[in-house]
């Protein structure tokens, strides 16, 4: 059972098909790795035993039945509290929603039940996804597992911190600002952030409609494609969603080759903030790149450094309006008496957070008369500067790279009062969603100072998500032909901490 929770979901598959191993005992060995571990790392809200047991008992009636089945049947998932799920509650991390269980299920869900992977359980995270941390969960922080006194990173941090553990080889996240990416970086695995509109939002709580995207975290860059390609494609439930095919990301991590690639290093993504362990990673991911035949040059990116302040006047703009909908009256918490507003003013001081109550209050404020001209509408022109960026960049490279966060996991606690250094951490992921282009985080290696890892993150062009895959499946051989992936090795030793 230990072997089975240290496999790939590409090793998983490979063995179920060839009648290795029954999908019900991969299961078995995930619960039981939960079991042993999650009281410590805290990455699950939820635990669909029953229901996990009974699926993979039916995938493996239907492989001894000859049907054709799909690379992650079999396969168990970890979700993101943030995805509608028929059976399974939906919490948001908040209180607010205490146990509501929708109605409804989301698109991407609904699709990876139907590929037969086994969703076993709903993840921790920030508060309706606002945070880098996961502290601003109602239910409590996880932790990260390299180190559990640190943070997994967030708001996607159960999602992160559960396949890290190796309580499940492949977990759902969402990015809006960063909230897959800076987990995966903090946490030594990979996240990609697809192309906006290319995974739907059908089912998926909203934060910031403009930014939110659902996307894939796995142990390997091979993983999270296969993840990548079942979970994406056009959806007509959800307005936003890219009519067109999605691109080649499993071939793309299954030949990583950089030879010939043009890749440029975002110079603004450099400088004081930056952990030098972090940088020092980062530096030698770019001189791998070049070894293996890319070619590499400096682009500037002048309006990124005005990505943060654009995003903290949109997103919370978003989200202002998008939780209103939370007002003790339809489902979830209701508390006080009186009138409708009476019940409304005391269901949302009760149900809401510290940190979604001042986004709430920042994106009610810029959206104010007489204010909105001056904050959000000036937000949405610097928005248009940083895909202007983007486009020039674009034409002179085919990837961009930075850093994926500026440090490693930070200490539970340390930015907890401080917003302005925890806002920080999405420093290098939020220009990406600011314009709807794709981006992954792949591990790099670990920093000098405290051992913990840091993240590669490659940036390309909407709809070019494959060339993400084929640059972090480069440099993912290339770590373990060097060094054996001690990322992966020593997050077994979870255990025996």
């Amino acid at each position: 059972m230990d072997e089975l929770i240290t496999m790939t979901a590409a090793e998983l598959s490979a063995a179920m098909a060839a009648g290795d191993v029954s999908a019900a005992d991969v299961t078995e060995a995930h619960l039981d790795r939960i079991a042993a571990v999650d009281d410590r790392v805290k990455a699950f809200l939820h635990v669909a035993a029953d229901d996990a047991r009974a699926r993979a008992r039916e995938v493996d009636a239907r492989r001894k039945a000859g049907e054709p089945l799909g690379p992650l049947a079999g396969v168990p998932v970890a979700v993101k509290d943030l995805f509608t799920t028929i059976g399974m509650p939906t919490t948001c991390g908040s209180k607010i929603l205490g146990d509501w269980h929708p109605p409804y299920e989301s698109t991407i869900t609904q699709r990876l039940r139907n590929a037969g992977a086994i969703l076993i359980g709903k993840t921790n995270m920030d508060e309706f996804a606002m945070g880098s941390s996961t502290e601003n969960s109602g239910f409590g922080p996880s932790h990260n597992p390299w180190d559990l006194a640190k943070v997994p990173g967030g708001s996607s941090g159960g999602s992160a911190a559960a396949v890290a553990a190796h309580m499940a080889p492949l977990a759902l996240g969402t990015d809006t600002g960063g909230s897959i990416r800076q987990p995966a970086a903090v946490c030594g695995i990979v996240g990609t952030k697809p192309t906006y509109g290319g995974s739907s939002r059908y089912g998926v709580v909203a934060f910031a409609s403009s930014l939110d995207t659902p996307g894939p975290l796995g142990r390997t860059v091979l993983d999270a494609a296969l993840l990548h390609e079942v979970m994406s494609g056009h959806d007509p439930m959800d307005s936003t969603s890219i009519n067109a095919p999605v691109p080649p990301v499993v071939e793309a991590a299954r030949h990583g080759d950089v030879a010939g690639l043009r890749i440029g290093v975002v110079t603004e993504f450099a400088g004081d903030g930056y952990q030098p362990g972090v940088m020092a990673r980062f530096t030698e991911a770019v001189e791998l790149l070049e070894s293996l035949g890319a070619k590499v040059t400096e682009i500037s990116c002048p309006h990124f450094k005005y990505a943060l302040p654009a995003y903290y006047l949109i997103a919370p703009s978003e989200a202002s309006s998008n939780l209103a909908r939370f007002d003790g009256m339809r489902y979830g918490l209701r508390t006080g008496s009186g009138s409708a507003e009476e019940v409304m003013a005391a269901t949302r001081a009760a149900g809401f957070g510290a940190e979604v109550k001042r986004r709430i209050m920042l994106g009610t404020y810029a959206l104010s008369s007489g204010y909105y001209d001056a904050y959000y509408g000036k937000a949405q022109q610097v928005r248009t500067l940083i895909i202007q960026d983007f486009d020039a960049a674009f034409g002179q490279v085919d990837v961009l790279v930075s850093p994926a966060t500026p440090t490693t996991a930070f200490p539970i606690g340390e930015r907890a009062d401080d917003p302005m250094a925890m806002y920080l951490a999405d420093l290098c992921t939020i220009p990406t969603d600011l314009a709807g282009n794709a981006a992954i985080s792949v591990p790099c290696g670990l920093a000098d100072e405290d051992g913990l890892p840091a993240g590669l993150q490659v940036m390309a062009p909407p709809l070019a998500d494959d060339r993400l895959y084929r640059v972090a499946a480069a440099v993912e051989a290339a770590f373990n032909e060097r060094w054996g992936h001690p990322l992966l090795a020593d997050a077994k030793g979870l255990s025996a901490r």
